[in-house]
């Protein structure tokens, strides 16, 4: 916390004291003033990122917002994408169909995509976001229930009967465990050369254009 904030932060405790006249409202007010310090220390990473508005909005909304990163990545580069029409999958990219997970970064710094499940796509598309960068993974719906529910590689997310129905990837994009995870992706630019060989659609790399427009 900085000088600012902190001057701040105790300009509001004081005009509590002033404004509360129940003592045990006066009492909550101060366990509150505590914890304040520790989830603004959560934020400051975020500070100045273009990504940080996202983790204001509620949680029914980021997944929406996920969707549309991912769509409007594609098509930016030149994918054909429109939505689905049902809820098995968030969109078609190329003629497949593609559910879209979105994360951000968790304070353990990894990400995770919540809700798998075996339904009605063709890939799945995890996009995780991170203050001043993103990681991105494609795999297939085979892979997807293979690495579930043979390799248990990925996990059921919910223990008792429900567990069995639903899975999540939990991960940390700079541990080494997770290498099984690679050619699925990791970097953006990995993981747009990975849509593109699954789905057929021959994207041009950003690099490759720069260096056209230099010559």
């Amino acid at each position: 916390m900085d000088a600012k904030t902190g001057k701040d932060s105790i300009r509001t405790r004081e005009a509590v004291s002033v404004n509360i006249h129940d003592p045990e409202v006066k009492i909550v007010a101060a366990i509150s003033a505590a914890l304040e310090a520790e989830y603004q220390s959560e934020s400051i990473e975020w500070i100045g990122s273009p990504f940080a508005w996202i983790k204001t909005r509620p949680s029914r909304q980021v997944g929406a917002i996920g969707e549309k990163l991912v769509s409007g990545w594609l098509a930016a580069r030149g994918f054909n994408v429109s939505r689905s029409g049902d809820s098995d999958a968030d969109r078609i990219i190329e003629n497949k169909r593609v559910e879209i997970k979105f994360s951000t970064l968790w304070a353990n710094g990894g990400y995770k995509f919540q809700q798998l499940r075996d339904q009605n796509y063709d890939l799945v598309v995890c996009l995780g976001i991170s203050p001043f960068d993103a990681h991105c993974w494609v795999l297939p719906k085979g892979d997807v229930i293979r690495l579930w529910k043979h390799d248990h590689l990925i996990s059921g997310q919910h223990a008792g009967q429900g567990g069995a129905d639903t899975a999540w990837i939990d991960v940390r994009p700079d541990d080494v465990p997770h290498e099984w995870l690679t050619s699925y992706g990791g970097s953006m630019s990995n993981a747009i050369k990975v849509i593109s060989r699954l789905t057929g659609f021959p994207v041009k790399m950003l690099g490759d254009d720069l260096e056209e427009s230099e010559q």
